[in-house]
C-alpha cells in the first residue's frame, strides 16, 4: 500500500519561510518523479515544483521561482520543498505526488500516488 504523508505546514507571517516534507512508502522511491502542488481555496489544484528519480532536472511555476526549492532524499524515501520569502497568495494545502516515470511531469494527471495534504497558511 502506497503511502505519501506530508508535514510540516504551519501558519507563518508574509516573509517567512517553510520547509514541507513528505514521506514515502510502499513503492520503490527512487523510480518516481516527486512533484508539489497546491490548492487555494476556491480555485484548482496548481502545480508548483517537480523533480525528477535522480534530481537532475527540476522545474517551478513561474510564481515560485527564486524563492521555493525542490530536494529529495532517495535513502529517506522523502522529498522536500523549502518556502522562503512567503506571500499571502502562497496560501494553499500542498500535496505531494509521485510519477512512475523518468520525466518530471507538470500536470496532475500524470501522477499515480498523492498526500492527503498540508495546510500552509501566510498572514500578511
Amino acid at each position: 500500500q502506497v503511502q505519501l504523508v506530508e508535514s510540516g505546514g504551519g501558519l507563518v507571517q508574509a516573509g517567512g519561510s517553510l520547509t514541507l516534507s513528505c514521506a514515502a512508502s510502499g513503492l520503490t522511491f527512487s523510480n518516481y518523479a516527486m512533484s508539489w502542488f497546491r490548492q487555494a481555496p476556491g480555485k484548482e489544484r496548481e502545480f508548483v515544483a517537480a523533480i525528477t528519480w535522480n534530481g537532475r532536472y527540476i522545474y517551478y511555476t513561474n510564481s515560485v521561482k527564486g524563492r521555493f526549492t525542490i530536494s529529495r532524499e532517495n535513502a529517506k524515501n522523502t522529498v522536500y520543498l523549502q518556502m522562503n520569502s512567503l506571500k499571502p497568495e502562497d496560501t494553499a494545502v500542498y500535496y505531494c505526488a509521485a510519477s512512475n516515470t523518468r520525466a518530471a511531469p507538470t500536470l496532475s494527471n500524470e501522477y499515480d500516488y498523492w498526500g492527503q495534504g498540508t495546510q500552509v497558511t501566510v498572514s500578511s
